[in-house]
């Protein structure tokens, strides 16, 4: 508009509040998001194990249905740590397919269009920037892992009385601990990869690569050294760790514990699969802090 014209007005309506700022570029990533059919229908599909799981533990509370399918009792799996750890395993290995797909398209697009200095040529700090793509990685993790399995703890609780939830609180802080663990670092990976390697696919693969190469070299090291020191390269066995100790049960059978079993023998100290998770977030942020800038300098 013309300045000459004396028509323009600066903008007195309200603002919104500075500390949710960052939830403004995640509403519109959302909406790109669900014009992905086929994100949508994985989405979905991913909580097919929640529902099933729901209708094992009514099914063992309910002795009619149980005769009207002719099926006894003591054949049925127990509804314990092991019952949570499997669901958890299952859906952390949905989660990480989920994250391939969408984090590596996260940041690479601004960078690659230098909208970088657009964010944060406004009141929009680089930390906010961070926070607004980690948040969707989070929001869509967090719906497949731990809100469903506090949802599936509850509705034992419910249907088994006796106090059962209060007896069984350490289930319950393990499957929101062990989750979040293992969605931040798959998120911090996710938004590293995707800020210093431009072509999707590539990022895409490479994240792939960290789990699953590097858990070879690692196995390669043991064999070679005769140690299990190794195994500080292999997520998937920090993450297993981890889990071990919250839970305060062995990750050796069910089906989402493959992904993340612990051998006999080769345990590594709980401390040091921290500290390898902890370094790993901070290699990621540090990562995060280099690439992502409001102006880039070519030389």
């Amino acid at each position: 508009m013309a300045v000459y014209k004396k028509q323009y007005r600066g903008y007195d309506g309200p603002l919104t509040a500075g500390w949710t700022r960052f939830l403004v570029p995640a509403r519109y990533i959302f909406e790109d998001l669900n014009r992905s059919r086929f994100l949508t229908l994985f989405f979905l599909g991913t909580l097919i194990w929640p529902v099933f799981c729901a209708a094992f533990i009514w099914l063992t509370h309910n002795l009619s249905a149980l005769k009207l399918l002719n099926i006894r009792a003591e054949k049925l799996l127990a509804i314990d740590v092991l019952f949570f750890q499997s669901y958890l395993g299952l859906q952390s290995m949905l989660a990480f397919f989920l994250t391939a797909f969408v984090g590596p398209g996260l940041i690479s697009p601004d960078l690659a269009n230098n909208a970088v200095p657009l964010y944060l040529a406004r009141p929009f700090s680089r930390l906010e920037y961070v926070l607004a793509k980690m948040s969707v990685l989070l929001a869509l993790l967090s719906a497949m892992t731990w809100a469903p399995g506090l949802a599936l703890y509850g509705f034992q609780g419910y249907l088994q009385g006796n106090g059962w939830a209060g007896q069984n609180t350490r289930i319950a802080s393990a499957l929101f601990v062990g989750s979040m663990v293992y969605i931040l670092i798959l998120s911090f990976l996710a938004l590293a990869l995707s800020a210093w390697v431009k072509w999707r696919p590539v990022a895409g693969a490479l994240l792939f690569g960290v789990f699953f190469v590097a858990a070879g070299f690692g196995n390669a090291i043991n064999e070679v050294l005769q140690t299990k020191w190794g195994h500080l390269m292999n997520l998937s066995y920090l993450i297993g760790t981890v889990w071990t100790d919250l839970f305060e049960e062995r990750l050796r059978r069910g089906p989402g514990a493959a992904f993340f079993r612990i051998k006999s023998g080769e345990e590594i100290p709980v401390w040091a699969a921290w500290l390898a998770l902890g370094s790993i977030c901070a290699l990621c942020a540090w990562l995060l802090n280099r690439k992502i800038r409001g102006v880039e300098v070519v030389r």
